[in-house]
């Protein structure tokens, strides 16, 4: 996938955020989604309308499994780590 940082900038990708509702509550990435990791597999269909998808979470681990699983289904994605990482792509 392209540069992440010019995919955030330019609004070409969606960032999805996995973690808990709880903890998205407590900050995120604007303009991002929240559908938790526990919940990929019965939310499929919601991807099949974003090209392209970066996935974000506190630390980075569960968007690695999050990034593995849409793989695994067919959707083009990346993995972005921390949101905060994410959101200093959008502020800066």
């Amino acid at each position: 996938m392209e540069n992440l940082e010019q995919l955030i900038k330019t609004g070409e990708a969606v960032v999805v955020d996995v973690r808990t509702p709880r903890e998205f509550m407590g900050g995120h990435v604007a303009g991002s989604i929240n559908i938790p990791l526990n919940e990929l597999p019965h939310r499929l269909e919601e991807f099949k309308s974003m090209k392209k998808i970066i996935l974000c979470c506190a630390s980075g681990a569960r968007s690695t499994q999050a990034t593995r699983f849409l793989q695994e289904n067919g959707f083009e994605c990346e993995n972005g780590g921390s949101w905060l990482d994410v959101n200093n792509f959008c502020n800066n």
